[in-house]
């Protein structure tokens, strides 16, 4: 119906049209000119209506351009009519629109894709213009920072001065590392910037990751490898001088009872103290060298979940010398429930020392608390927390403390806390220290 009205009112303006010429020929064979000059307004109106009649089309394609930049997709044209031309052009409108539809579909799935991939990256990404405005940084990076929602490099300055000095004159292709401290740890940054265009405007595209715990990964294998070395050196050389002095001390003893010179057995009987004093220094060193041998045979870990109150109800038996009349120790688990995901021998192992630590510092301390805690952090992250309200420890010890053969107790190897750290990086995790002198001490494993 709607094609038939189209040809109807066609021929109808071409026959108006018709008509009107006709009128202004009469009108200037009989020099009319009224009729003359309204037959030649009536003509222009109708050529301008039937040029706006035609051009419907335009307007219904122009009308379907409108609507693809606005990202409307609901438009249809109709199919069902009988002017071929007419139905072969909505067609092709219609399939026109259906492909750009799911072109669109396509990106936007990629889009979520890509934006959801740069969101679980476990390095920080961000871009800024050169006015300094940040046009996108993942979570990781607001994490790493410990600051959010960023929206100019201005925003570092808050977190650190010392940070933001370094991407204030950031060029393309620059690599830099920078180490701070926020509340809870330090943190070593690994920069690296990249120049990229988007719709003509330039931008420094950042990529941050901590590597501080590879660093701590790459220091305590460096320190396996050189534990291992020396202690094969040690044993090679003192298991035959603790073999020989033996033997010769079981001479100079069966020598001993044969002399009668009384001058010879007062050499004798020096003679056999000193080896006695080289066979005990060689026993001695050989056992110190033993213990660190423990370091270099760190199992891999047989994880299991277990639940939290089980691995403390263990804990807590082993531990129960520790606690006195002016020491004690409280267990807590938020939220009751909770599960890790560990080898239950060695975590004992862990806190076991952890908490004898705390113990042996707030040795001679009236009121001495040891706090040991296993929940969850701001980020979903299971920790265990063992912190005592003891003297603390100096800014120039924290550093020292995992370093192998470092100790500051008078009879202690230097192991405990390394061989924590080696526990815990097998496990996939890390270990951090937190000190405030004459306040407190606390120890986090993060799982």
């Amino acid at each position: 119906m709607a094609s038939r009205n189209f040809y109807f009112q066609l021929i109808a303006r071409v026959i108006f049209l018709a008509l009107t010429s006709l009128a202004i020929a009469f009108s200037i064979s009989y020099a009319s000119y009224i009729a003359l000059g309204f037959s030649i307004i009536l003509l222009i109106a109708q050529v301008f209506s039937l040029i706006s009649f035609i051009n419907s089309t335009n307007r219904k394609i122009a009308y379907f351009f409108d609507a693809i930049r606005n990202e409307d997709f609901t438009l249809r044209f109709p199919e069902k009519v009988t002017i071929k031309s007419f139905k072969e052009l909505n067609q092709s409108l219609n399939r026109v629109n259906g492909l750009i539809q799911e072109v669109h579909l396509q990106l936007q799935i990629r889009e979520n894709y890509y934006q959801e991939i740069l969101k679980q990256a476990n390095i920080g990404i961000m871009t800024f213009n050169e006015k300094g405005h940040i046009l996108f940084a993942n979570p990781t990076l607001e994490k790493l920072l410990n600051y959010s929602p960023l929206n100019h490099i201005k925003q570092l300055n808050q977190i650190d001065k010392g940070l933001y000095e370094i991407f204030k004159p950031f060029e393309p292709f620059e690599r830099k590392l920078y180490q701070f401290t926020n509340e809870r740890e330090q943190k070593q940054l690994a920069l690296k910037c990249t120049q990229m265009t988007l719709n003509n405007n330039p931008l420094l595209l950042v990529v941050a990751q901590d590597i501080h715990h590879e660093l701590d990964k790459k220091e305590t294998d460096s320190w396996v490898r050189l534990i291992r070395v020396l202690t094969h050196e040690i044993m090679n050389t003192i298991t035959p001088i603790t073999s020989i002095s033996d033997s010769i001390l079981k001479h100079f003893k069966s020598v001993e009872l044969e002399s009668s010179n009384d001058i010879d057995k007062d050499k004798m009987a020096s003679s056999i103290k000193g080896m006695e004093v080289i066979r005990e220094q060689g026993g001695d060193l050989m056992e110190f060298v033993q213990s660190y041998r423990s370091f270099l045979s760190v199992p891999k870990p047989d994880k299991t979940l277990i639940s939290a109150q089980k691995l403390f109800e263990k804990a807590r038996v082993l531990t129960s010398k520790e606690a006195s009349q002016t020491t004690k120790i409280n267990w807590s688990i938020q939220p009751n429930g909770l599960e890790l995901f560990i080898d239950e021998k060695q975590i004992t192992q862990v806190l076991i020392n952890l908490v004898k630590n705390a113990a042996h510092s707030l040795e001679g301390q009236e009121n001495g608390t040891i706090d040991v805690t296993a929940s969850l952090d701001g980020n979903d992250k299971k920790y265990i927390e063992v912190k005592d309200n003891g003297p603390g420890i100096s800014e120039e010890l924290l550093d020292e403390i995992f370093v192998p053969f470092f100790t500051t107790k008078e009879k202690g190897t230097g192991i405990g806390l390394s061989l924590s750290k080696q526990i815990i990086q097998q496990h996939g995790g890390n270990i951090v220290v937190q000190s405030s002198l004459n306040h407190y001490t606390s120890f986090i494993l993060s799982f």
